[in-house]
């Protein structure tokens, strides 16, 4: 299989990290809000890796006015 590159805004979900940069959130802030939301729609882990829906944690963001 050839290792593709996807850009962060076409991926389907993105990792702490990833997100951290996209979002312009801090990475422990990131981590804080997925344990406090372990059962939120935004939010998939496997096994102990966070994955987070791109497109539903932009709409939760959209409707915050501080994190």
């Amino acid at each position: 299989m050839k290792n593709v590159d996807i850009p962060v805004w076409e991926k389907y979900t993105l990792t702490i990290e990833e997100a951290s940069v996209y979002f312009r959130i801090g990475e422990k802030k990131l981590r804080r809000l997925a344990d406090e939301h372990r059962n939120a729609s935004w939010l998939i882990t496997n096994g102990n890796r966070i994955q987070i829906k791109r497109k539903q944690f932009e709409k939760i963001i959209d409707e915050l006015e501080e994190i």
